[in-house]
C-alpha cells in the first residue's frame, strides 16, 4: 500500500536502482577479470548520479516502464559487452523507440571536437548510409547540441537559422527534430538528435522529458564503456605481451634447429649430398612447424580479441596497431546498427584482416580506409587504398592472389557477395556485402 502511494518517478528509480543492482550481481558471478568489479560498482552509480541530475517530477507509470526497459537494456550492455559502439547502439535504439521517431542518431566528437569520433543512426537503410559517405562534421546544429546542455526541438528544423541544408544530397529530407544533449559532469560528451515523428507531428515535451532522462543514463554509460574499454586495452597489452614471449620462446626453439641442420646440410653438401638432401628435407619440415607455430599464436590472439570485444572494436584495434606499424595512413569508420551472429563476424573480420594484408604489404599503398556500415538490411564492409592496383581479370591472377579466393569463399559461407574494384595505378577497393536473415 505504501509502495502504490509513492510517486510514478519515486517507484521508478527504486525500480532501476533493484535492476542494476542485479545485473551487476549476475555479471561480477559471470566474469572473473578485476574489472567487472569495478564496471559493477560504475552501473550502480550511474543510477545514482542520473537520478541527481535528471528526475522529471510528472514522469508517469507507462513512460517510467519504457524509460526502465530502455536502461535495463543499456545496462545489460554496459556490463557485458563494454564496446562502446554496442552500447550506443542500445541507446540510440532506445530513443527512437522512446520518442517514437523515424530517424534517430547519437554522436560523440572527438577530442577536438570539430568531427566526430562515433555517429551511430537508425532507420536508415544500408544503401542510404552508404550513399552518404563518411561521418558528418559538427556543424549547424548538430554542433549547437555539442555546446549547449539544454535540449532543443520544433517542428521544422529547416526552419532554424543555424540549419545549413542537407548534404549529401542523398541525404533524406526531414522536418521535424527533437536534440538533445548528453551531459556527463558539466560537460557535454555528445547528443541524440531525432527526427521526423512516426506520426507526421511534432515531438512532445513528454518526447523531450523521456529522452532527456535517457540521455542521463547515457552520460554514465558512455563514460563507463571508455572506462572499460581502457580497461579492456590494458588486459589486451598484457595478453598480447605475454602471446609475444610465447612466439619468443617457439620462435628461438624452431630457429635454433633450422640454423643447426641447415649448417649441417651445407657441410655435407658436397662430401655426401644425400645425407645433405635429407638434412634439407629437415630444414623444410622445421620451417613448417615453425609457420604453423607463429599462425597458431597470432591467429589465437585475434580471435580472443574478436570474442571478447566484438567486431567494431576488434577491427578499431587492429586498425589503430597498423596504422603505429607502417608507414600508411590506416584508419576506420563505423556506422549504423551492428546487428550479426558470431559466425558472420568472424567472416567479416578474417575478410578485413585479408583485404589490410594485400594492401600493406603487397599493394604499397599511402592510405587504407576499412568503412563497416550496418544497414537496416545489410552490413557492409569496404577496404579501400591508394596502392599499386591490380586487373582483377587477368589471367591465372588467383593462382599468384590466393587471399581472394580465400576471401570469396568466406562471402559465400555467409550469403554475402564480394566485388573487387580495381585497376593498375588506382589503388584498389574491396567490398563485402552481407544481407541480413
Amino acid at each position: 500500500m505504501r509502495d502504490r502511494l509513492r510517486s510514478p518517478a519515486a517507484r521508478y528509480w527504486d525500480r532501476a536502482s533493484d535492476l542494476c543492482r542485479v545485473k551487476a550481481d549476475q555479471e561480477s558471478r559471470r566474469y572473473s577479470r578485476p574489472e567487472s568489479g569495478v564496471g559493477s560498482a560504475l552501473t550502480l552509480g550511474s543510477v545514482r548520479y542520473a537520478r541527481r541530475v535528471a528526475t522529471p517530477a510528472d514522469i508517469d507509470g507507462e513512460a517510467a516502464a519504457r524509460v526502465l526497459a530502455a536502461v535495463s537494456d543499456a545496462v545489460a550492455a554496459i556490463t557485458a559487452d563494454a564496446s562502446l559502439e554496442r552500447v550506443l547502439n542500445k541507446l540510440v535504439t532506445a530513443a527512437q523507440d522512446l520518442a517514437e521517431a523515424t530517424y534517430a542518431a547519437v554522436g560523440v566528437p572527438d577530442a577536438e571536437g570539430d568531427t566526430f569520433a562515433r555517429f551511430i543512426t537508425v532507420g536508415m537503410s544500408d544503401e542510404l548510409v552508404e550513399g552518404m559517405g563518411p561521418l558528418p562534421r559538427t556543424h549547424g546544429l548538430l554542433a549547437a547540441m555539442l555546446t549547449d546542455p539544454d535540449p532543443y526541438r520544433t517542428r521544422d528544423i529547416t526552419q532554424d537559422p543555424r540549419f545549413r541544408g542537407w548534404w549529401p544530397r542523398e541525404h533524406p529530407k526531414m522536418r521535424s527534430f527533437l536534440g538533445v544533449p548528453i551531459v556527463a559532469r558539466g560537460r557535454v560528451i555528445g547528443a541524440f538528435y531525432l527526427t521526423d515523428k512516426q506520426d507526421g507531428g511534432s515531438f512532445s515535451a513528454e518526447d523531450e522529458d523521456r529522452i532527456t532522462l535517457l540521455a542521463a543514463h547515457a552520460a554514465v554509460a558512455i563514460e563507463n564503456a571508455a572506462l572499460f574499454e581502457a580497461s579492456r586495452t590494458m588486459v589486451l597489452a598484457e595478453e598480447r605481451d605475454r602471446m609475444a614471449r610465447e612466439l619468443h620462446d617457439a620462435m628461438n626453439q624452431s630457429l635454433f634447429g633450422l640454423t643447426l641442420t641447415s649448417r649441417a646440410a651445407a657441410a655435407h653438401l658436397t662430401s655426401d649430398p644425400g645425407r645433405a638432401a635429407d638434412e634439407l628435407d629437415e630444414v623444410q619440415g622445421l620451417a613448417r612447424q615453425a609457420m604453423a607455430q607463429l599462425r597458431e599464436v597470432v591467429t589465437g590472439m585475434r580471435t580472443s580479441d574478436l570474442r571478447r570485444d566484438g567486431l567494431v572494436a576488434a577491427i578499431r584495434s587492429d586498425v589503430a596497431l597498423l596504422d603505429r606499424v607502417h608507414n600508411a595512413a590506416v584508419s576506420f569508420q563505423f556506422s549504423g546498427d551492428l546487428r550479426v551472429d558470431d559466425v558472420v563476424e568472424h567472416e567479416i573480420y578474417r575478410v578485413v584482416q585479408e583485404a589490410l594484408t594485400n594492401a600493406l604489404r603487397h599493394a604499397e599503398a599511402d592510405e587504407v580506409l576499412v568503412r563497416l556500415t550496418a544497414g537496416s538490411d545489410a552490413t557492409v564492409v569496404e577496404i579501400s587504398d591508394d596502392g599499386a592496383g591490380f586487373d582483377p581479370t587477368t589471367e591465372g591472377i588467383r593462382s599468384r592472389r590466393l587471399g581472394l579466393t580465400s576471401m570469396e569463399e568466406r562471402a559465400t559461407a555467409v550469403g554475402g557477395t564480394i566485388e573487387i574494384d580495381s585497376s593498375p595505378g588506382t589503388g584498389t577497393t574491396v567490398r563485402l556485402r552481407v544481407p541480413h536473415g
